[in-house]
């Protein structure tokens, strides 16, 4: 039988991803770019709000970018990293700017689940697989800022 804490991790991964993937989906398909990696901190209670930074791979190249946004829909507090795939980044100077986000995730401890989907004024999509440690329930939309270092 599996522990509470797990239980709880797949039933609100599930619900959540769920409610907020259709939603960043229902676009034409993306043509994958790049790749970004992140790490931030996030804390929470109605209210979230996260800093942190990356690297973005794009052509080859590496290029480092700083993150920082507020939401709602986050209880609790946790560090996150993150990594995946950026689609429809024709150019270097569309990947700075505002994002909306739709996350999902649950952390309890060093258990996590949880999937962010981001995307710019510039059609530019992040989707990013996410691992955090601390406790924190997280479903919700934020607008994000990406600049450049």
């Amino acid at each position: 039988m599996p522990k509470t804490p797990n239980i709880l991790l797949m039933l609100f991964s599930s619900l959540a991803l769920a409610t907020a993937h259709p939603a960043m989906a229902a676009q034409k398909k993306p043509v994958p770019s790049g790749t970004v990696t992140i790490s931030q901190a996030q804390a929470g209670y109605i209210v979230a709000a996260q800093y942190g930074g990356g690297t973005l791979r794009y052509r080859g190249r590496s290029y480092a970018f700083k993150i920082g946004g507020l939401g709602l829909g986050g209880l609790g507090a946790s560090s996150l990293t993150a990594s995946g795939t950026v689609y429809n980044l024709s150019a270097l100077h569309n990947f700075p700017g505002r994002y909306i986000a739709a996350r999902t995730g649950l952390v309890v401890l060093d258990k996590s689940a949880g999937k962010v989907w981001l995307k710019n004024q510039h059609g530019v999509y992040i989707a990013l697989r996410a691992k955090r440690k601390g406790l924190m329930l997280s479903t919700g939309l934020d607008r994000v800022v990406i600049s450049m270092k």
